[in-house]
């Protein structure tokens, strides 16, 4: 947490920073899914805004999943409608690919497919600041791009589109939603001017997250108290007994919401029906998800089977391309475990040791909240933990067969993030990013020429 904010509430943190932000950036973007979080993060500055008398518009930026509930859809609108004249808005519904753990066959699904307009979940919104591929000034653009990049390349377009200085996105984001989260903000050391919650994308474009002290009851107080329009579809889960910490406004087939997935057919059974044909494995995973086909709760093995077995029959029943991505990660992972270690608590290091474990430790993980041992496993991986307190973070064979049952293709739940091939594909558009915007600005600066 930044020093000089440590004796005084996330609130007049929050305000200090807004200073901070209109004070150091030119342009300011804030990325609006309509949720709560970043709800709020767009009204608290639009007052900030207003009660200083700040007369630049706020750029916002509300990326559209097509599969989404009619609440969202309408709070996004009202939204817009309500801040019309201070903001420019940019509702962007381009094809783009994004990551299902509903299907063990298709990896991603593309939102506003061109080619399958007649599967669309909800037809196209129709304002003038859409921007879709009839529509579309974003040069940036690669056809059905990965989200996260269309979401980064958006935020450098808006900068480049508003003629330099510096341009900083602000996004409703929350450390404590995520251990992994914390741990990036706390100890970022090349933050803007020293701060933690500031961080660089693009030449002078930085992403911002002022609100990433804020805990869930923060945000709800704060909405309350300041009476301020929300997605009424929090309501709606309330009512279906869903926890707060587990309501999410997010595209439906991600494994963030897989498990809440089952809740359009309730809430809103229109929408549903044209889920179960949008997405292959929608419906089985609405049905299943928090059951044991789906690899939660207490799964038994098929008889004759280990887990190693088990997860090497269940690789030989996918696609190969899907195979060979699993493989590839469970290999790491073992590489891993055997040659550096992961960092465990001094409770579960005793408790593997008790249990005959062959372990030993390796330094120390600074990957973790605290500082925790790194611990070695000498032996073969074990086939499961169950005798162990808590299983979340050590390494087993069912832990790599939960991963497959899930659809879990990114093996988030074993602590991957990007591979060094994909972060080298990652970098290699963005070399290609660069060469287009070069010709970009050229052609715009002639163009201008001409014009004058």
């Amino acid at each position: 947490m930044d020093k000089e904010y440590l004796d005084i509430n996330v609130y007049d943190a929050l305000q200090k920073r807004f200073a901070f932000i209109f004070r150091e950036f030119d342009h300011i973007l804030v990325s609006f899914s309509g949720g709560k979080d970043s709800g709020l993060l767009l009204d608290l500055l639009m007052e900030y805004r207003r009660a200083h008398g700040i007369r630049k518009k706020i750029g916002v930026f509300h990326q559209d999943f097509e599969a989404q509930y009619s609440y969202t859809t309408r709070y996004v609108e009202e939204t817009f409608e309500r801040y019309e004249g201070q903001i420019e808005p940019y509702w962007v519904c381009l094809p783009m690919a994004v990551r299902t753990a509903v299907s063990q066959y298709e990896m991603f699904w593309y939102p506003w497919d061109d080619k399958k307009k007649e599967l669309w979940i909800r037809p196209m919104p129709r304002k003038p600041y859409v921007i879709s591929l009839d529509r579309n000034p974003f040069y940036l653009y690669r056809y059905k791009m990965h989200q996260e990049d269309l979401a980064k390349q958006f935020n450098r377009w808006y900068h480049l589109s508003h003629g330099g200085g510096k341009t900083i996105c602000l996004l409703g984001v929350r450390a404590s939603e995520s251990a992994n989260r914390y741990q990036g903000i706390m100890k970022n050391k090349r933050g803007y001017r020293g701060t933690c919650w500031i961080t660089k994308s693009f030449k002078d474009v930085w992403i911002g997250m002022p609100m990433y002290d804020w805990n869930l009851g923060d945000v709800w107080k704060a909405i309350a108290c300041h009476h301020f329009p929300y997605n009424e579809l929090y309501d709606m889960y309330y009512k279906a007994g869903v926890k707060p910490q587990k309501m999410r406004v997010a595209s439906p087939f991600n494994e963030y919401a897989v498990e809440s997935l089952n809740l359009y057919r309730v809430i809103e059974p229109k929408t549903w029906v044209k889920l179960v044909g949008r997405v292959q494995g929608a419906n089985f995973t609405a049905l299943y998800a928090k059951s044991k086909a789906m690899g939660y709760k207490e799964l038994k093995l098929p008889p004759g089977h280990t887990w190693r077995s088990y997860t090497y029959f269940l690789l030989d029943t996918l696609p190969p391309k899907l195979r060979r991505q699993y493989l590839e990660k469970f290999k790491t992972s073992i590489r891993f475990w055997h040659t550096v270690g992961g960092g465990l608590s001094e409770r579960t290091i005793e408790e593997l040791l008790e249990k005959g474990y062959a372990i030993r430790r390796n330094g120390i993980s600074h990957y973790t909240k605290e500082p925790k041992s790194r611990i070695i496993f000498e032996g073969k991986i074990p086939d499961d933990t169950d005798d162990i307190h808590s299983t979340k973070a050590i390494p087993s064979w069912k832990r790599m067969c939960y991963c497959i049952l899930k659809n879990d293709h990114m093996c988030r739940s074993m602590g991957f993030s990007l591979s060094r091939q994909q972060q080298r594909q990652v970098n290699v558009l963005r070399e290609k990013y660069k060469n287009v915007i070069k010709k970009s600005v050229k052609t715009v600066t002639v163009d201008e020429d001409k014009e004058k």
